[in-house]
């Protein structure tokens, strides 16, 4: 006897996944953890107060924002701010759930039309692409042009994405070059006024300083940011690619058997559903 999924079943509330958002504790408690330990160093091995210079932080932070922002533009250091708050704030996906919501509504499409999508739109408003390919999909796009414009924006948003991870690799070359820069600085100044031992103390400070704020910024923030962002990105590349392949899927009017077999060809074998089992 057919299974409820295959016959279409009465029409059953969509499965909703799980996207609670958080604050990434990896990422949040990483960075603590790694300028806490060199914080307690810090305070072990003397006064804080010798490793605090306003000059040496002028030269690093603001130096290397001013080039990183010639490098790209302010649009660009925007969005790369935006997508660092999505990366410490980010929700949880669950790529098997968000399979077996695809399987419904493939199944829904199957048993009673593409317009019974319709009612299931507002419930989407948090997948901005599932949203997009089904209202399409709705409109009576047809199949191959459906895929066309979605795997589109998909490459662009893998452009939005990879540029921000591309400023914060810039960053973290430019802050310790900033570094160098706030070091010859120092020797400069020192050198010139060899003949003040006042000056002395002042000039070395800012020259040992900046060298260590683009060191940490480089490698305590700017670097592990970048690596958050990038394996971030491929998560949502997985979703979204898996929202091109049921919205295309859905407007062929395809078997959804045949569309949970490619869901699972691209899912980690851990989310792999069977729907239909």
């Amino acid at each position: 006897m057919a299974s409820e999924a295959e016959q279409g079943g009465p029409q059953r509330p969509l499965t909703q996944p799980s996207t609670r958002t958080a604050i990434d504790i990896a990422t949040i408690g990483g960075i603590v953890a790694a300028a806490g330990l060199i914080m307690t160093a810090i305070l072990l091995g003397g006064s804080p107060g010798a490793f605090i210079d306003l000059p040496a932080v002028l030269i690093v932070i603001g130096g290397t924002f001013g080039v990183t922002t010639a490098c790209f533009s302010l649009k660009d250091m925007g969005g790369a701010a935006k997508t660092v708050f999505r990366t410490i704030m980010r929700p949880h996906d669950h790529p098997g759930e968000a399979a077996v919501q695809m399987l419904q509504l493939a199944q829904i499409a199957r048993h009673r039309g593409a317009l019974s999508l319709q009612g299931y739109l507002v419930a989407l408003e948090d997948s901005p692409m599932l949203h997009q390919g089904l209202q399409m999909v709705i409109d009576g796009t047809p199949g191959d042009d459906v895929e066309r414009i979605m795997r589109r924006e998909v490459q662009a948003i893998a452009q939005r994405q990879s540029r921000s991870v591309s400023i914060l690799r810039k960053a973290a070359e430019i802050s310790p070059a900033m570094g160098l820069i706030g070091t010859l600085v120092g020797l400069i100044q020192m050198l010139g006024n060899l003949d003040d031992p006042s000056t002395i103390g002042p000039s070395m400070a800012v020259a040992l300083l900046t060298t260590f704020y683009g060191a940490l910024l480089a490698n305590v923030v700017f670097t592990p940011l970048a690596s958050k962002m990038e394996r971030n990105a491929a998560e949502d590349m997985l979703i979204n690619h898996m929202h091109v392949m049921a919205t295309a899927s859905i407007a062929r009017q395809e078997n959804p058997r045949r569309l949970e077999m490619l869901l699972n060809t691209i899912l980690p074998p851990s989310e792999r559903v069977d729907y239909f089992g």
